[in-house]
């Protein structure tokens, strides 16, 4: 799983593709979860989970 930001989202879909050669899962994150996670591309706070 890649935890990014709204901007680094399409890097992130094109990780897993290449990667695991199969449709990603994208989720959002919900605000009242309190997840704080940062992006894993920049420090901004994650606003999407994408796996397989």
């Amino acid at each position: 799983m890649i935890y990014c930001c709204k901007e680094h989202v399409e890097l992130a879909l094109d990780v897993i593709v290449d990667e695991y050669e199969t449709f990603p899962i994208l989720e959002e994150i919900k605000t009242e979860d309190g997840l704080s996670t940062p992006c894993e591309y920049c420090e901004n706070p994650a606003a999407y989970i994408v796996g397989n």
